[in-house]
């Protein structure tokens, strides 16, 4: 449940979402988006509630140093129906794991450990810890069996636990690979490393986060998920079953969600964190590199992740991501360093694929601004999409070649495949390269379930001369 993975979209949510409710915040430090910018931003967020499952969400967009906006849409509970709100906290999931990451970067600052030391130096008595280090239990590399690779509560789960009962039960198991060796997804190893951050630090974790990061930030709404419940004031976590009504998700016993996704808080609070990462507020310039370099394997290869983070790159912006998931939430999280930009989104249904959708839409519009030529090639291949959906195609838009693939037969394929109009998510673009003479953009979307990417290639004249679709 709590791996950083894409999920399958659930079934269209039978529950219309709500009109937005947004936050209210001081003019002066609220610069706001330009206004399609911001109608862009919420048009695109209730039609993903409305197609993907999720009761609510809750959204903060960082742009140019600042906290530019902060939305919440649909539902934070369902009986009675409360609107979502921008004060409200949801679970985090396995964002949090960034966070105790950079408590062991601090704890290594101060000498107190090192990134290099084997895990033996804190817990002699677990599998082979002489050979496994800090860094690959942040970076997911040690091969540890993960506790919790379910996308459900599995009921054993409902009740208390002891993290040293975690790592009984599974840090003592053979390790599932080599260290260094492959890149396998590990709650068990972060909450080995947040007890090796309470052993080096002499206090309790959520002490430490909280002295050297939420109250420095300003973070003013953390919870604590691993303690019980978040409150009746705040957004409640649902699931259903195929396209079943929704139901309040049961809640995990206390100390599951220990280190690997125990914290809760509103978006704007997360939204702060992004800001301070793109700062660089609170770790040396030297740490913040390790912690955002791509760990590679010991071929070489990329492991596309760094030290509870994700490395990737999105329409040729270095991103930082990582995706939370828990009972009854699922949440995004984008941080372009290089931009000084950030989107953070929580979602209060599990097994979604809303949270994910909004983030990556929120990035193109964003990043549309900066490049009219994009938007403009986005423009037209969402205009051919909608006319794809109903068998038809602006054939004055295609060259030659093109004209001749779509055929009738395709133009039939093509809206058989297709779902009804505004059931689909915005197109993201991905990558953008030339090539014998054309232009090729890549564009991510989902529907029906499905992620799926399109393959545009343009002329100079700008004429299409390619326009497929796969599954992503």
């Amino acid at each position: 449940m709590l791996r950083l993975a894409l999920r399958q979209a659930v079934f269209p949510l039978l529950l219309a979402a709500a009109l937005p409710a947004r936050a209210f915040q001081p003019p002066s430090i609220l610069p706001p988006l330009s206004p399609s910018q911001e109608a862009g931003i919420d048009e695109l967020a209730q039609r993903v509630l409305r197609n993907s499952g999720a009761a609510g969400a809750s959204l903060a967009v960082v742009k140019d140093g600042r906290i530019a906006y902060v939305q919440a849409y649909g539902y934070g509970r369902l009986e009675p129906r409360i609107l979502a709100r921008p004060s409200m906290v949801f679970d985090i999931g396995s964002v949090s794991k960034q966070f105790v990451a950079t408590g062991i970067l601090m704890l290594a600052e101060r000498g107190k450990l090192s990134l290099d030391d084997p895990v033996s130096r804190f817990f002699p008595d677990l599998t082979r810890a002489h050979q496994v280090t800090i860094r690959e239990l942040l970076s997911h590399t040690s091969g540890y069996r993960d506790y919790w690779p379910q996308d459900y509560l599995p009921p054993y789960m409902e009740a208390p636990v002891t993290p040293r009962r975690i790592l009984d039960r599974w840090a003592r198991l053979p390790l599932d690979f080599e260290p260094g060796t492959q890149w396998q997804y590990s709650n068990t190893g972060y909450v080995i490393a947040g007890l090796i951050l309470e052993k080096a630090a002499g206090m309790s974790l959520m002490n430490f986060l909280k002295e050297n990061i939420f109250d420095p930030l300003g973070m003013k709404q953390v919870a604590d998920a691993d303690a019980g419940a978040l409150r009746l004031s705040d957004a409640a976590g649902y699931l259903r079953y195929a396209a079943g009504p929704e139901y309040l998700a049961p809640q995990e016993g206390k100390g599951w969600l220990f280190s690997a996704a125990e914290l809760g808080m509103t978006a704007e609070d997360l939204g702060i964190w992004d800001l301070a990462m793109i700062q660089q507020r609170l770790l040396s310039p030297a740490s913040y590199r390790e912690m955002q370099r791509e760990v590679l394997l010991s071929d070489g290869e990329g492991a596309r992740y760094g030290l509870g983070i994700g490395i990737q790159s999105l329409s040729g912006h270095r991103l930082l991501e990582h995706s939370g998931s828990v009972s009854g939430y699922c949440s995004e999280n984008y941080v372009f360093p290089d931009d000084g930009a950030a989107i953070a989104v929580l979602t209060n249904q599990d097994l979604t694929m809303a949270a994910s959708d909004i983030a990556r839409g929120v990035a193109g519009l964003l990043f549309a601004a900066q490049d009219s030529s994009a938007e403009q090639a986005r423009t037209q291949a969402s205009a051919v999409f909608r006319s794809l959906q109903h068998g038809a195609i602006d054939r004055s838009l295609l060259t030659a070649d093109a004209n001749s693939y779509f055929t009738a037969q395709a133009l039939k394929d093509f809206a058989a495949s297709f779902p009804p109009p505004d059931q689909a998510s915005p197109l993201v673009q991905t990558l953008e390269r030339e090539r014998g003479g054309m232009t090729l953009r890549v564009y991510s979307l989902s529907f029906a379930g499905r992620a799926w990417e399109l393959f545009v290639r343009t002329m100079p004249d700008g004429k299409i001369e390619e326009y497929m679709m796969t599954p992503e």
